[in-house]
């Protein structure tokens, strides 16, 4: 199963607590509802057994950046090391896809996540068997 997500990578907040209980916020909310109706739009199946989870996520490029340093963030010479982590953008699409690729995260053996600078942003998600 592979799967883009177009515009800039977004991580898995944390729950929230304040008065009246706790809430996830709204950017977060608003991102898995955007990767569980791609998934819908893209018309794939459950996923069943073991699974390798891969996710490839391109930050968009400064605008300030010189054309040296962009040539060299296009060429995967320069990374991101900014935030969002990485463990929590493979966080957001894992949990937003549970349930609607695979039966439960937890059935996922394997994960890699990578951050990149691309000239459009967006998250490359492929999901296999092992």
């Amino acid at each position: 199963m592979k799967l883009t997500i177009q515009g800039e990578p977004v991580a898995k907040a944390r729950p929230r607590v304040c008065k009246w209980g706790t809430y996830t916020p709204e950017k977060t909310v608003n991102y898995e509802t955007l990767v569980k109706e791609m998934f819908m739009i893209s018309k794939q199946t459950l996923i069943d057994g073991q699974l390798k989870f891969t996710v490839n996520a391109y930050f968009s490029i400064p605008k300030s950046t010189s054309q040296k340093k962009r040539a060299l963030m296009i060429g995967g010479k320069i990374r991101p090391v900014k935030r969002p982590d990485w463990d929590n953008v493979g966080k957001i699409i894992s949990d937003a896809l549970n349930k609607m690729a695979y039966n439960d995260d937890s059935s996922i053996v394997s994960a890699h996540i990578e951050k990149w600078y691309a000239e459009i942003p967006k998250v490359e998600i492929e999901i296999t068997e092992v």
